[in-house]
């Protein structure tokens, strides 16, 4: 999501970036691009053309005109700006007693899911949520979410298949759910291809007999427009205390997510962004605002890391690799934890700068077929194989490549990549320092990290210039070039304390040659 929007907002920002002096020319000049990158992007209006005029009556003041790098100064505005359009501070849930979440959207934006998610994520917040099946038109519907609530060990209600009395339905919920002990009920809603009179009159019997503390939208990002006028008239029927946003990861235009805030008044307080259940998080207004600007999301990313990664597996792989006995069952497992993480581009995505980073990299580089590749290679090698990589003689590898039914000169790379990264890991240098200061814990969080040119540390910026870090891209193809991604990840996981096998692993992932 987003990438027309980061593209368009990129091409504007380095031009004012380039300029030593601000004049009203070229800011209109400037904003002019801008308001048409949001137009582009699906974001209405008169919503885009009173950021607009608020970016540039600051652009135009004292502060900036005076400033060093007043480009630079205009980017700040427009980032902080575009967080405030966003809704500014992340909109908490209110779960005071009763606890009960009224989920409501049109067919087709993923409401059954996204009320499975929700109930997934407040379980692992410590709260004990129950599902209940409210959508008596869609026949699968019950089936769905009784399916989804067992995959998440959620207890679930689901009425009678003959049962058509919405009320109904929530009463009997109701009364089984005194026998269980919860703290929040999320009630599934039905829906309709588009709103009309019977499921508004449905669902204000239902807001209106529940009273629930949360009434929330789920709308998909990818309607554009379409959302916000949805988002409105549903909030006339059951007065929307949020909205989630869906599909995120199928919508390159994101306007829907500029104006759903600004035109409705009701906060973004979740998106999802891909089908699994685990794709599913709170919507955070100046983490979205990075994004969209390029910057990336760290503390997603770390937090991610966190949540999926074996801690205890991670941090056994880095001691390995520290001490020189890394070997393809290690490398098999790390390959395996972060295909936990999800979609590779979806994790880059995540990381500074990889707007500029993806137009480098060659075609098919994130399929996640080559990874499964590379997986292959491993499993056809013999046990003896993974444990000592110097077994892997040249009638080997052609038998390897006949079974991984990938061509002998990709695995003769990989095995070359790995030889490399092996010993720069390992090794008693200036490489081998850095990995043993990562390695080292403190109470299960990442250590301080010693300062480059700290005495046997090395600098990475200047190892990177030289070359001398080990060449990953067989994971993304020839010529990829992988800026400093694992410094910035392992740097955020030690500022937010993240487990070691967070910002170690993650740390580790992305080196480049230049």
């Amino acid at each position: 999501m987003f990438s027309l929007l980061s593209d368009k907002l990129d091409d504007a920002f380095r031009k004012l970036r380039g300029l030593s002096k601000i004049s009203e020319s070229n800011i209109a000049e400037a904003m002019r691009d801008i308001r048409m990158a949001l137009l582009d992007a699906d974001v209405e209006y008169t919503v885009a053309r009173e950021f607009i005029a608020t970016v540039k009556e600051q652009a135009m003041g004292e502060k900036v005109l005076k400033t060093v790098k007043p480009g630079e100064q205009i980017v700040k505005i427009f980032r902080d700006e575009l967080a405030a359009l966003l809704g500014g501070e992340e909109a908490e849930l209110n779960l005071a007693a009763p606890g009960r979440v009224l989920v409501v959207g049109l067919n087709g934006a993923g409401k059954t899911t996204t009320s499975a998610k929700l109930a997934r994520r407040l379980k692992q917040e410590g709260r004990k949520p129950l599902l209940v099946a409210c959508d008596l038109i869609r026949p699968a519907a019950i089936d769905q979410l009784a399916t989804l609530a067992a995959q998440i060990e959620v207890p679930v209600y689901t009425p009678a298949a003959s049962e058509k009395d919405v009320i109904r339905v929530a009463k009997d919920a109701l009364r089984w759910a005194k026998d269980i002990e919860h703290d929040v009920i999320i009630f599934d809603t039905a829906g309709r291809q588009e709103v009309d009179d019977d499921l508004v009159a449905e669902l204000k019997k239902l807001a209106k007999y529940l009273e629930p503390q949360e009434a929330l939208l789920v709308a998909d990002a990818a309607t554009g427009q379409q959302a916000v006028r949805v988002a409105q008239t549903f909030d006339k029927a059951v007065g929307l205390t949020g909205i989630i946003l869906t599909k995120l990861d199928g919508d390159a235009r994101g306007g829907a997510a500029l104006s759903m805030r600004a035109v409705t008044g009701k906060p973004i307080k979740f998106i999802g962004e891909g089908e699994k259940l685990d794709m599913f998080g709170p919507f955070v207004p100046v983490r979205m605002a990075d994004r969209i600007l390029g910057m990336g999301d760290i503390v997603g990313l770390v937090e991610k890391a966190a949540e999926k990664l074996d801690q205890e597996s991670a941090m056994n792989s880095m001691k390995r690799m520290m001490s020189g006995e890394f070997n393809f069952n290690d490398f098999l497992g790390q390959m395996r934890m972060m295909q936990r993480l999800g979609p590779l581009e979806g994790l880059l995505k995540l990381l500074p700068g990889f707007g500029k980073l993806r137009k480098q990299l060659p075609e098919g580089a994130l399929d996640p077929k080559r990874m499964k590749r590379m997986e292959a290679i491993v499993l056809s090698m013999t046990p003896a194989e993974r444990a000592n990589y110097k077994l892997l003689i040249p009638s080997r590898r052609r038998r390897i490549a006949k079974g991984s039914g990938v061509p002998e000169i990709e695995v003769n790379r990989f095995i070359k990549n790995f030889k490399e990264m092996k010993e720069m890991m390992g090794g008693k240098g200036k490489m081998g320092n850095l990995m043993k200061a990562m390695g080292g814990m403190q109470g299960g969080a990442m250590p301080p990290m010693p300062p480059a040119g700290a005495e046997g540390m090395p600098d990475i910026n200047e190892m990177m210039k030289s070359g001398n870090m080990p060449d990953l891209s067989s994971m993304f193809g020839p010529g990829a070039d992988m800026s400093a991604l694992g410094g910035a990840a392992g740097a955020q996981g030690r500022k937010n304390k993240a487990p070691m096998g967070a910002g170690s692993f993650l740390g580790g992932l992305f080196r480049r040659r230049r």
